[in-house]
């Protein structure tokens, strides 16, 4: 099988489609940085969907998701935004964890999704 990868960088691609499946890098808040969880969580998400979109896919055909928090306090603001946005009987399998740093201490989220095509 082929690969073919999206949005490639000198250090990550933000996505490599393998066969019928797309696996994304974690998303940040790149839009976002130093917001609040909700502000974080939104721009993640619209993040997620345009790469998503670019892959010929999207939110319904979410397989699995991982969830980083920097504070597991966010875990309810993060939900709000999360619940409004996935797609009711299409959601995927989850989980979410705290890990006390992520890539920089503006981010307080981080994404990872694997999406069906």
């Amino acid at each position: 099988m082929t690969l073919k990868r999206i949005q490639v960088g000198p250090r990550m691609s933000q996505a490599v489609i393998h066969g019928n499946t797309v696996y994304l890098a974690g998303q940040v808040a790149q839009d976002a940085p130093g917001g609040s969880a909700t502000d974080q969580t939104k721009n993640i998400l619209d993040r997620i969907d345009a790469v998503l979109a670019e892959a010929g896919t999207d939110k319904s055909k979410l397989i699995t998701a991982t969830i980083w928090l920097s504070n597991m306090a966010d875990f309810n603001e993060m939900n709000a935004v999360w619940d409004a946005w996935v797609t009711a009987g299409d959601t995927p399998c989850r989980a979410c964890v705290e890990s006390a740093k992520l890539a920089s201490p503006d981010y307080t989220v981080e994404i990872q999704v694997i999406a069906a095509l």
